[in-house]
C-alpha cells in the first residue's frame, strides 16, 4: 500500500511555507554558506556581514523560498556567528530559515533566536547523531533534514538507504515524538562524474521513500554534477527526474536561472502550477524588467 503524501510546513515570523508532493517543487537557496569560499571567510571573521546581505538578496530575486544559512568557519565562535547570522537574515527577508550546521550548539543557538518553524539541516542515523539532534528539533518544534547513511560510509545500495530511512522515521516518530510530516529526508545524490549509474540508484531511492512513508525529500542538487563540464545543463535535466521520482525540494543556487526555470516548468507538467499561473506570471515579469 503507498503512503499518503505528507506535508511539511515552515514559517518565518510572517511567512509560510509548505513541502509537498501536490504542491511546487520548493528551492531552498544555498549561497549563504562560507565553504569553499576563502573571502567570505575572511569578512565573517573580521565581523563584516556585508555579503550575506548580497547573498539573500540575489537569491530571493532568483526565486527561492527558502534560505539554507550557514557559518561554519574555522577559528570562529560559530554558535555566536549563526545566530547573529539568522537574526540579519531574518531582518532582511520573510522566507523561512534552514539552520544548517554540524554543530549541536550552533543548531541551539540558531534555533534559540530564530523567529518561526525553521528547517534543521541536518542528521544522520547514526545513533548518537539522533540523540544529541532530535531533542532539540523536538523543543523547538522544527522540522529536520535526515540523510541515511551511518558510521560506516555512504550506501551505495538503494535497500540500505531505505532500510536507515526506516531507523531514522522509526527513532524519531517514536522515541521523539516528531510528526512524520516534519522529517524530510535526503535521499544522498552522488556526483555522476565517478559512476554515472549513481543516479539511477538515488531515483529508485526516492521513489521507494515516497511510496512507503510519503515523507518530503531533499537534496544538495549541485552534487550530481560534480566534476562534470556543463553542470547548469546537467542539474537542469537531473532535477525534474528527480521530481518526478519524488523530491520536492532542493539545496541549490537560487541564482542559476537555467535550473530554476527547468523547475518551474516540471512543475507545471506535474500539475502543481494551477493553470500554469505562476509560469506565465513569471515570464510576464521577465518581459517586463526586459523591457525597462
Amino acid at each position: 500500500m503507498t503512503a499518503a503524501p505528507l506535508s511539511t510546513v515552515l514559517r518565518s515570523a510572517t511567512k509560510e511555507v509548505v513541502i509537498g508532493h501536490e504542491h511546487r517543487f520548493c528551492l531552498i537557496g544555498e549561497r549563504i554558506n562560507p565553504t569553499g569560499r576563502r573571502i567570505f571567510q575572511e569578512q565573517l571573521r573580521e565581523g563584516d556581514f556585508s555579503a550575506i546581505e548580497r547573498d539573500v538578496k540575489a537569491q530571493v530575486e532568483g526565486g527561492a523560498d527558502v534560505l539554507d544559512v550557514n557559518m561554519g568557519v574555522p577559528l570562529t565562535d560559530e554558535p555566536e556567528l549563526l545566530a547573529t547570522a539568522i537574526k540579519m537574515v531574518q531582518g532582511l527577508t520573510d522566507l523561512p530559515i534552514c539552520i544548517d550546521s554540524s554543530v549541536v550548539e550552533a543548531l541551539e543557538a540558531g534555533l534559540a533566536v530564530y523567529q518561526g518553524r525553521a528547517l534543521v539541516n541536518s542528521v544522520t542515523a547514526e545513533d548518537d547523531r539522533l540523540a544529541l539532534i532530535l531533542p532539540l528539533v523536538k523543543k523547538y518544534d522544527a522540522a529536520i533534514i535526515a540523510l541515511p547513511n551511518d558510521h560506516d560510509e555512504i550506501p551505495m545500495e538503494a535497500d540500505k538507504r531505505v532500510e536507515l530511512t526506516r531507523k531514522i522515521v522509526r527513532v524519531a516518530t517514536e522515541e521523539y515524538g516528531i510528526a512524520q510530516a516534519d522529517i524530510v529526508i535526503d535521499p544522498l545524490a552522488m556526483p555522476i562524474g565517478a559512476d554515472t549509474t549513481t543516479s539511477l540508484v538515488t531515483f529508485e531511492v526516492m521513489r521507494r521513500i515516497r511510496d512507503e512513508f510519503g515523507v518530503n525529500m531533499t537534496c544538495g542538487a549541485s552534487n550530481v554534477s560534480f566534476g562534470m563540464p556543463g553542470r547548469h545543463t546537467l542539474n537542469a535535466t537531473w532535477l525534474p527526474m528527480a521530481m518526478t521520482s519524488g523530491l520536492t525540494s532542493a539545496i541549490m543556487d537560487a541564482r542559476t536561472p537555467e535550473v530554476v526555470e527547468s523547475v518551474k516548468a516540471a512543475d507545471v507538467f506535474l500539475g502543481h502550477d494551477d493553470w500554469g499561473m505562476a509560469w506565465i506570471s513569471a515570464h510576464r515579469a521577465k518581459q517586463a524588467a526586459a523591457q525597462a
